[in-house]
Order: C-alpha cells, then sequence, then structure tokens
C-alpha cells in the first residue's frame, strides 16, 4: 500500500493550467489599456511642461534682448535658454516629434496640431489650457 501511494506522481492537469492561462489573459485584457491610458497622459502631460519651459525661455531671452511683444524667436534662440542636453534642447521638436518652432514674444506657446490630435482621447481642451489650439 505505501509503494501504491508513492509511485503516484504529482502535477497539474491540462484543465487547471488552461484555467490559469486564462485568468491571466482575462487580468491582461483588464490592465493593458489602462497602461496605455496612463502613458498617453504621461506624454500630455510632458508636452504641457515642455511648452511651459518654452514660455519661460521666450521671455527670458526677450528680456535680455530687449525685445518687445509681437518680435518672433527663432529655435534656436529660445532653445539657448533650456537646460543643456536635454531632448527639448537639443530638437526644440515634442516628445512626438512636432516642431515647437517660431516663437512670439507675450504670445503663449501652442501644442502642435498633431500632438493634440494624438492626445485629444486622454487630454481635453481644458487640460491644456491655456496652451491649447
Amino acid at each position: 500500500m505505501f509503494n501504491k501511494l508513492n509511485s503516484r506522481r504529482g502535477g497539474f492537469t491540462l484543465v487547471e493550467i488552461m484555467i490559469v492561462v486564462a485568468i491571466i489573459a482575462l487580468l491582461a485584457a483588464i490592465a493593458v489599456p489602462g497602461f496605455l491610458r496612463a502613458r498617453k497622459r504621461s506624454q500630455a502631460s510632458r508636452i504641457l511642461n515642455d511648452l511651459r519651459m518654452i514660455d519661460a525661455a521666450v521671455d527670458q531671452y526677450a528680456i535680455e534682448t530687449n525685445r518687445s511683444t509681437g518680435n518672433t524667436v527663432n529655435t534656436a534662440d529660445w532653445t539657448n535658454y533650456l537646460k543643456k542636453g536635454s531632448a527639448l534642447y537639443n530638437t526644440g521638436t515634442s516628445l512626438l516629434g512636432s516642431p515647437y518652432g517660431v516663437q512670439t514674444v507675450d504670445t503663449i506657446p501652442k501644442v502642435p496640431t498633431t500632438d493634440y490630435n494624438v492626445l485629444s482621447d486622454v487630454a481635453s481642451t481644458g487640460f491644456w489650457s491655456p496652451y491649447g489650439p
């Protein structure tokens, strides 16, 4: 009798393994859209922060070079007032690759239209205020 109990091998049946895989797949199906939404929301926050930095850089450039309201500021000029080595300093483009381009003194920079369209499902117009299109 003792030998008969020890000779039986333990393990999981195919049905048990399939149930576990189904549960894991269900949890993944629930979690993935949330992660994608959070990623897009963080991209929108990054672009909003970039716009704030551009606004401050243009203001600083205007003060130091005696520019008045309405003067244009080239990308190379306002990027000099950002942290050296940062992505925005190096490229002058958004996280999604859209150029911020030439800015105007005392005018709030606007989110690039392509970025706004990509992120509009997670960031409404109120999110972008006052930098909205």
